[in-house]
């Protein structure tokens, strides 16, 4: 399946997709995920949302498509990557996901990732 244009900045690098759902997994292991388009909004308007990964296969994209303008309204980084299904797997359940938020914390473990994962969108956007 194609992944819409309008999905951008959209990771195709294997090892990057990885990194950024391992990520996602340790977010989750430390309750610190919130899963799904509406849970992530709710993030970005709260101020809570550390960081935003949305799947580009989502059908239609439109569902998603308002998180990138909240994103950049509140400075929060995103990234598309290309499976619901990887990124459901990656939140720690079964279904497919369209979206996750990372929300703040002062946990020294995930803020190192959450840089690294800063530089892996700064690099792919550019």
């Amino acid at each position: 399946m194609a992944i819409d244009r309008r999905a951008f900045p959209c990771v195709k690098d294997d090892k990057v997709v990885v990194e950024i759902l391992e990520i996602v997994q340790n977010s989750a292991g430390l309750k610190l995920l919130r899963i799904g388009a509406n849970e992530a909004a709710k993030m970005l308007h709260k101020g809570k949302a550390e960081f935003i990964i949305i799947a580009a296969d989502t059908l239609p994209l439109e569902i998603v498509l308002h998180l990138p303008l909240l994103c950049e309204d509140k400075d929060v980084p995103y990234v598309y990557v290309p499976s619901q299904q990887t990124l459901g797997r990656s939140a720690g359940i079964s279904r497919p996901v369209t979206a996750v938020a990372i929300v703040k914390s002062d946990k020294a473990v995930l803020a190192k990732s959450l840089r690294r994962l800063r530089e892996l969108v700064d690099s792919i956007a550019q």
